[in-house]
C-alpha cells in the first residue's frame, strides 16, 4: 500500500478550488453555504470550479441546512441537483439522508446513487446522526456507497478518533472510511495514525479581507447569529501544503 494518504479541501468557492489545487489536494468537495455546513453549488460555480481545476471534484448535494430527513419536495431537488452536477462534470457526488429514527434512508439514497452512476458516491457527515453507526456502515456498503465522511460522531474527527478507527477496521477494502471535521495542522498526523485511514477531509481554511472600503456597520445581510459581513473564508494554499506535507 501508497504511503499517500488523498487528502481532500472542503470549498466553497473558485479562489479555494485553486488554492486548494496549488497546495497538493487530490480532490476538493464543492459546496455552497459552508456556514451552513455545506449545500449543493450553483450550476456556475461548479461549471466555472471544474473549468478551472484539473483534480478531482465532489459536488454536494444537500437541498438546505439543518437535519438529512427531507420531504418529497426536497428529494425531487436533490434529483435534479445530481443530474446537473453530473452533466455540468462532477467526478464524484456527495449525499446523506436519513430517515426520522435515525438509520440510513436506503430507497432514496439507492435512487440517488442510481442517478449518480457511473460517478462514484460520498455519504457525508449525515452519518455522524445516525443511531447506530456500525448498521448505518453496512447499509452504506449494501447500498454501493464508495466512501463515507465522517467525524466519528463527535464534533471534531480527532474526538471520534476510536470510533473512525473501528469503521475503517469493520470497513475493511468493502468502502473507504475519510475521517473529517475539525482537522488541523497539530491533529492530522495523530487522526491518522489513530484510525489507519487512507483519506483525510478538511478545509484548511482562513480569512481575507473584503475589498469593500466604504462599509454600512448598521446593517447584516445574514441572519442574526453569521459569519463576519467584511471578511471572506477561504481555502488558504499554504494550509493545504502543510496538510499535504503531514498527510505524507
Amino acid at each position: 500500500m501508497s504511503d499517500r494518504v488523498l487528502l481532500e479541501v472542503c470549498i466553497d468557492s473558485v479562489e479555494s478550488a485553486l488554492a486548494a489545487q496549488a497546495g497538493g489536494a487530490d480532490r476538493v468537495e464543492l459546496c455552497s453555504a459552508l456556514f451552513e455546513g455545506g449545500l449543493t453549488p450553483s450550476a456556475g460555480l461548479l461549471e466555472i470550479v471544474r473549468d478551472r481545476v484539473k483534480i478531482a471534484v465532489a459536488a454536494m448535494i444537500r437541498p438546505r441546512g439543518g437535519d438529512f430527513c427531507y420531504s418529497a419536495e426536497e428529494f425531487a431537488v436533490m434529483e435534479c441537483d445530481l443530474v446537473m452536477a453530473k452533466e455540468l462534470g462532477a467526478d464524484v457526488v456527495v449525499l446523506g439522508l436519513l430517515n426520522p429514527d435515525g438509520t440510513v434512508d436506503a430507497e432514496r439514497t439507492a435512487r440517488l446513487i442510481e442517478i449518480a452512476r457511473p460517478l462514484p458516491v460520498t455519504f457525508h457527515r449525515a452519518f455522524d446522526m445516525a443511531s447506530d453507526p456500525f448498521e448505518a456502515l453496512e447499509t452504506l456498503i449494501d447500498l454501493g456507497v464508495e466512501r463515507l465522511l465522517t467525524s466519528g460522531q463527535e464534533k471534531s474527527a480527532v474526538e471520534g478518533m476510536d470510533l473512525i478507527a473501528e469503521l475503517v477496521q469493520k470497513a475493511g477494502d468493502r468502502i473507504i472510511i475519510m475521517p473529517g471535521g475539525g482537522v488541523t495542522e497539530r491533529n492530522l498526523q495523530k487522526i491518522l495514525k489513530v484510525t489507519r485511514a487512507r483519506e483525510i477531509h478538511g478545509s484548511a481554511s482562513g480569512t481575507k479581507e473584503s475589498r469593500m472600503t466604504f462599509r454600512n456597520p448598521r446593517v447584516f445581510m445574514g441572519g442574526q447569529v453569521g459569519p463576519p459581513e467584511y471578511s471572506i473564508k477561504v481555502a488558504k494554499e499554504d494550509r493545504v501544503r502543510t496538510f499535504r506535507s503531514l498527510a505524507g
